[in-house]
């Protein structure tokens, strides 16, 4: 199982390698312009030489998406355990959610500069507003597939709604709210170097949008490399804690080698 598991990991590795060195020789073999596509290597010299001037702007970046990622995951558990036990709730608050997540962000970023000015702000509440919804969707459907059998048994036995909730229905909802938090993340990320690009001075966001002014392709695409990177990493991280967390309703496939 375990050497199964190794090549599994190697081929995907491989296909990567593959994908970029594929790309670099598109580049060399078609001399496409650096202006149109620089190769992997230029943007990771660009990457490697430009570090410490990126590093504050990483930081900034990752510090406003975890902000408001944890926000959003805060207020996505907290309306997603409402809808999900509550009807009236349900029937409310859903078209107002639906409605809401259909709003492309971009046109919701003047009104938070308009509001709270340009800056961290803007950018903490567009990655709020943008990863939210998956986390309250996740939550609300883990609830609703609570078996009504089993509260009913529950019930029987002296349990209160709040009993059930806790014991029950939040446990239940646990593969749905780490399948969200995956999703959210990179919405987050999405969110915020949205807004940088609007209205911030600070963060990969401005950063990419001031390069690509200048027609400093590499340095663009660097930006895109360092937001691809995070966002793998907060991935993983997610991926290993839902692993402890979940391990109970992952099915798991035993090989046996002979």
């Amino acid at each position: 199982m375990f050497g199964i598991d190794v090549r599994q990991k190697a081929w995907s590795a491989g296909l990567i390698v593959l994908f970029f060195v594929a790309w670099e020789l598109f580049c060399l073999m078609t001399g496409m312009s650096d202006l149109v596509l620089p190769r992997p290597s230029q943007v990771l010299v660009t990457l490697v030489q430009r570090f410490p001037v990126l590093w504050p702007h990483i930081v900034q970046t990752l510090a406003t998406t975890m902000f408001g990622f944890v926000l959003g995951v805060a207020l996505g558990v907290a309306l997603g355990a409402i809808i999900g036990v509550s009807k009236t709730a349900y029937d409310t608050c859903y078209p107002l959610l639906i409605g809401f997540s259909s709003i492309p962000k971009v046109a919701v970023v003047p009104i938070f500069v308009l509001w709270f000015g340009s800056g961290t702000v803007p950018a903490v509440l567009t990655a709020l507003s943008i990863c939210f919804f998956p986390i309250v969707v996740n939550i609300a459907t883990g609830l609703a597939t609570t078996e009504p059998e089993l509260e009913d048994v529950l019930k029987a036995l002296g349990a209160s709604k709040l009993d059930i909730l806790w014991n029950v229905g939040l446990p239940r909802t646990m593969p749905f709210f780490f399948a969200s938090l995956k999703v959210a993340i990179s919405y987050a990320f999405v969110g915020a170097v949205l807004s940088e690009t609007v209205a911030s001075n600070r963060g990969i966001g401005n950063v990419m949008m001031t390069a690509s002014s200048n027609f400093n392709v590499p340095l663009v695409f660097a930006g895109l490399f360092v937001l691809a990177g995070l966002g793998v990493a907060l991935y993983v991280v997610f991926s290993l804690i839902e692993g402890q967390v979940t391990g109970w309703a992952t099915r798991k496939n035993d090989v046996i080698a002979t």
